[in-house]
């Protein structure tokens, strides 16, 4: 097996990881790594289907707990049925709309320019956003009506387009409807679990030709990654919105989109190609 393509597998697979649940673009960072890498061909495809599958058991992991309580509650608890039910509503945008477009938006969007520009807007955007300190009305998500969670799943579906973060149009999107942050964090964290699913078994059925026993090994290796850096992200996210906007990660979007922009410009990187 080669060494570099297993060490490429690493970095990509921490790469997803950390960024998956940040509100910084999993998929764009994905697509600037992996161009700088020149990791792109038809295997990375279904890579990095692997890896953000990961992501989602990590999640999944991380909240067994809390998942095992609503599963056991859906026949009599209203509480739980109550929680399952915003998730779902949240969930329904991404479903249609996903479905309906996630072809077109991959075959002509996913490109490291228009990344960093999405990077930027979205950065820009979270700035606004702070600066407007939306006061928040429910301090949990079983708090808030199937009308917010419908309309915080509409800003998810916004992050289709790659750069935006589904992780940043979601919690962004709870601030806005009047979720706490802990309770927009938590959502998008809860909301992932449906989301990533259906797009990664939608992507396996899709790209079911390209799987091959021979990548086991770098497949192995990116999931590996991905999901202990998720975890640990997950984990530090929580701690860090408890005491801290989210200005930092929207400093790091403009900055991160601005170096793709400059260096394609003054033609130091040809990112240029899909």
């Amino acid at each position: 097996m080669d060494f570099i393509l297993l060490l490429k597998a690493l970095v990509l697979g921490i790469v997803e990881g950390v960024t998956e649940f940040l509100p910084i673009s999993s998929t764009g960072h994905l697509i600037v790594v992996g161009d700088l890498l020149d990791y792109n061909d038809e295997q990375s495809k279904v890579f990095k289907i692997v890896i953000q599958l990961a992501a989602i058991l990590a999640v999944c992991w991380d909240f067994r707990e809390r998942i095992g309580k609503v599963i056991g509650g859906l026949r009599a608890d209203p509480l739980q049925q109550r929680f399952a039910t915003l998730i779902f509503v949240g969930f329904l945008p991404a479903l249609v709309l996903g479905f309906l477009f996630h072809s077109t938006i991959k075959t002509y969007l996913f490109n490291p320019i228009t990344v960093a520009g999405a990077l930027i807007a979205g950065g820009l955007l979270i700035l606004y956003i702070e600066k407007r300190a939306y006061q928040p009305r429910y301090e949990k998500v079983e708090d808030m009506s199937w009308r917010e969670a419908l309309s915080v799943g509409f800003a998810q579906s916004i992050a289709m387009f790659p750069g935006v973060s589904r992780a940043g149009a979601t919690i962004m999107g709870g601030l806005i409807f009047g979720l706490s942050r802990k309770a927009a964090t938590e959502f998008s964290f809860f909301l992932a679990i449906p989301t990533m699913l259906a797009a990664t078994v939608y992507d396996v059925y899709k790209n079911w030709a390209l799987l091959r026993v021979d990548d086991l090994p770098v497949f192995a290796v990116g999931f590996a990654a991905a999901f202990i850096a998720a975890m640990l992200t997950v984990k530090g996210l929580l701690k860090f919105v408890s005491s801290h906007t989210f200005v930092p990660f929207a400093w790091y979007r403009i900055v991160f989109g601005g170096v793709v922009l400059g260096t394609y410009y003054l033609g130091i990187v040809d990112w240029s190609h899909p």
